[in-house]
């Protein structure tokens, strides 16, 4: 297994990039919102060598301006990974199941030469989730197992198990070229 974490605005610019291999960096939120540390979050990851994604928080409607929004602002190099973030928002609301499915397409539609793939915890993964279509690759979220281990029945790429003290991951490639040839570096 590889580690690695994902970031956000909240964490610093200067993580810590010992003994990882990726790194996922927040960029963009619904039709508007940037991440203020993006660029500098971004520098520290490829800086170190490390395989760089970029997540997208999603929110309900607006899915081709979602995705416009998120490609326009997310980096865009040769084995970077894209993701979207489905999960219950600050108001309360999250995306349809069929929504995320149409953002995820239309994201590799923009950009057809990265993977694409959904970030989303357990809960909506077995209550939510009706298709089971992650795009490229599942990013699972489940902090009561153990780092590689999330309790579901379907193939996974990444697992967070953690956030505490930051969102910690697990990747379920051999290496680290492996998940570099994955991602079409």
């Amino acid at each position: 297994m590889l580690r690695g974490i994902d970031i956000s605005s909240h964490q610093s610019s200067s993580y810590d990039t010992d003994g990882l291999s990726f790194v996922f960096v927040k960029a963009t939120e619904g039709r508007s919102y940037v991440n203020p540390k993006l660029a500098a979050q971004t520098k520290r990851g490829r800086d170190a060598g490390l395989v760089v994604g970029f997540y997208h928080f999603l929110w309900p409607g607006n899915l081709t301006e979602q995705a416009e929004h998120f490609v326009s602002k997310a980096p865009e190099r040769r084995g970077d990974i894209l993701a979207v973030d489905w999960e219950t928002t600050g108001g309360g609301s999250h995306a349809s199941n069929s929504e995320k499915d149409r953002f995820i397409r239309k994201v590799k539609e923009l950009r057809p030469h990265h993977k694409v793939i959904l970030y989303c915890n357990r809960h909506f993964w077995l209550t939510y989730d009706t298709t089971s279509y992650p795009g490229d690759g599942l990013w699972i979220a489940d902090y009561a197992a153990a780092a590689g281990k999330p309790r579901i029945q379907a193939d996974w790429r990444f697992h967070q198990y953690t956030d505490d003290p930051l969102d910690k991951n697990v990747a379920d490639f051999s290496s680290e070229s492996a998940l570099r040839e994955w991602a079409g570096a």
